[in-house]
């Protein structure tokens, strides 16, 4: 391309088949892990060959909660719809059998007013179950199977309201919503903090409703075989977070840096700045539950992070800040983090190797450079002889 706009000679120019080198191998990068858990939280995980589809029949009301809103909507439709026809079907039938469809002449008493075709029955149906009630269609005392009916439709619609209403209302409240404000940074880090190496992570709430109860957790999921050689495909591992109050119940006002220190108990234990590259299979999942203070109801927020998505070396950078007697939040700075002095191996070669090691050497204040003060530094000329 660019010989032809005349920006390179046409003799320097080589083409794809004699620039590349057909000697070396090709090899095929390997694909990027799959995840268990997205970013946004959801869980990539398939369900099939399910066999006993009737369990989820037996609990119709979470069936229909968990179902789309598309799928809801339909079936909140034609709940209705099928009723209205059904009992249209039978005051229809009432009506045809007593003769009110025929019979027209003076003092004749039918079941149901004004009811001469389907139609009419059909409008007289739909009257009756959302108690509209237009006046020109009642039901008469001339036939007590119309009045029972009549009792069986009402009971009928009222059950359906409040399924249908209370699957709409807990769709529309569900917890997950409450977990869209939720936000963990979108990279972890693994530094120093206090001569231990530690794995780091940001959580923030953007709402200034509280989460009550607020308490976080973090597994470990990869493959690993047992000493029998049974494979685990998917084996989690739980792993223990030491936020700033010390315990797993976090006070989430402000965002704050969950840190898990990695030890000879940790899984993370041999992991090294080598390891973090998108072919291992290392996967952090991150569980924060809570109870939502404005509707009581409990939440959870998911988030996970590969072994690309952690930074070795790399610390957050502090977001609040006191400005006029308060404490202010920038979220513009909630994932951006700084490079620090990190040793480049794992937690086991740190602690093998902490007795030849200065951790003062890992320390930000130890690359100032200080001005020694007690060198003195003679002119290079003087107007006066210094005394001997």
């Amino acid at each position: 391309m660019l010989s032809r706009k005349g920006l390179i000679p046409e003799e320097y120019v080589l083409t794809t088949r004699l620039a590349e080198d057909i000697s070396e191998p090709r090899y095929q990068a390997k694909e990027r892990r799959a995840r268990f858990v997205s970013k946004n939280g959801t869980c990539n995980v398939a369900h099939k060959n399910i066999r006993e589809q009737g369990r989820f029949l037996l609990d119709v009301f979470t069936t229909v909660v968990d179902l789309k809103w598309h799928y809801t909507l339909l079936i909140f439709t034609m709940s209705f719809l099928c009723t209205w026809l059904l009992f249209g079907m039978i005051w229809w039938l009432i009506a045809f059998g007593h003769g009110d469809l025929d019979k027209t002449e003076e003092g004749f008493v039918p079941c149901v007013t004004s009811v001469q075709s389907f139609t009419a029955a059909f409008l007289f149906s739909i009257e009756v179950q959302v108690t509209i009630g237009f006046g020109g269609r009642m039901i008469t005392e001339e036939c007590p199977v119309a009045i029972l009916v009549l009792i069986v439709q009402n009971i009928v619609g009222l059950v359906i309201n409040a399924i249908m209403l209370g699957c709409i209302f807990m769709k529309t409240a569900q917890a997950h919503r409450r977990a869209e404000t939720l936000i963990f940074s979108k990279h972890g880090v693994i530094a120093l903090r206090n001569g231990s190496l530690c794995f780091m992570f940001r959580v923030g709430d953007l709402r200034k409703s509280m989460i009550i109860s607020a308490s976080i957790r973090m597994q470990v999921v990869r493959k690993s075989s047992s000493l029998e050689g049974e494979v685990l495909p998917l084996n989690q591992i739980d792993i223990q977070t030491e936020n700033p109050v010390s315990t797993n119940g976090i006070f989430l006002v402000s965002p704050l840096i969950i840190c898990h220190t990695i030890n000879k108990d940790s899984p993370l234990y041999d992991i090294s700045p080598s390891d973090l590259n998108h072919q291992e299979d290392l996967e952090i999942i991150v569980i924060l539950e809570g109870v939502v203070e404005t509707t009581g109801i409990t939440t959870q927020a998911r988030t996970s992070y590969l072994a690309d998505e952690i930074l070795w070396g790399h610390r957050f950078v502090p977001t609040v800040a006191e400005e006029d007697g308060r404490y202010s939040v920038d979220y513009s700075k909630f994932g951006n983090t700084v490079k620090v002095p990190t040793p480049n191996c794992t937690a086991r070669q740190l602690d093998e190797n902490r007795s030849t090691m200065d951790p003062k050497s890992f320390s930000p204040r130890s690359t100032i450079r200080k001005r020694n003060v007690s060198m003195r530094v003679k002119p290079k000329f003087t107007l006066f002889d210094e005394p001997s």
